[in-house]
């Protein structure tokens, strides 16, 4: 009877130091499914993502998923939302895959900002799209368009009891010159 509990105990002891060396599971990640090719969509969706044909067939799956769902709302937007749709989707088609992937990496980083930040961006867009065509062009140019829509950097804090030595005045004398 000892000899099997013995054997009992050893087995299952193996059994708890197998299960603890061996190694753990693998993560399983769900990617997005194959999306359709060009030829495979409605009229419906062609229709609506056609500035996008020439690239459709090369595109990610997430992306091509995006733009399907953004397909999907197309019918319900009005007419002026359908035309301003559509001419985004033809500068987007126009982009360098650098130039998009820095368009999607500046939409993260506003996203990230903090809510009164995100409404100074807002503000100097709204100003720079109330200058004239020419301005406009004459700052993108110059690459004043991107510094005029750079969000403001918060202000450097001062411990006031530091104060004094970093504009060079002595607590002790103010108003003295640093020899």
């Amino acid at each position: 009877m000892a000899k099997r509990r013995l054997g009992g105990g050893l087995i299952c002891g193996l059994l708890l130091a197998g299960s603890v060396l061996a190694a753990p599971p693998t993560a399983v990640i769900i990617g997005t499914p194959p999306q359709p090719d060009w030829t495979q969509l409605t009229p419906a969706q062609k229709s609506a993502l056609a500035p996008l044909s020439k690239d459709w067939d090369s595109m990610e799956s997430v992306r091509k998923k995006k733009w399907l769902g953004i397909a999907e709302r197309y019918p319900k937007m009005k007419a002026d939302e359908q035309n301003r749709m559509q001419e985004r989707m033809r500068e987007w088609a126009r982009l360098t895959p650098e130039q998009r992937a820095k368009v999607r990496d500046s939409y993260k980083d506003f996203n990230q900002l903090p809510a009164e930040q995100k409404q100074t961006v807002k503000e100097k867009w709204k100003a720079y799209l109330s200058l004239p065509a020419a301005e406009r062009q004459r700052l993108r140019e110059a690459g004043k368009s991107v510094q005029l829509l750079t969000p403001p950097q918060p202000e450097p804090q001062v411990d006031e009891s530091l104060a004094p030595a970093i504009v060079g005045e002595s607590p002790a004398s103010p108003g003295a010159v640093p020899q």
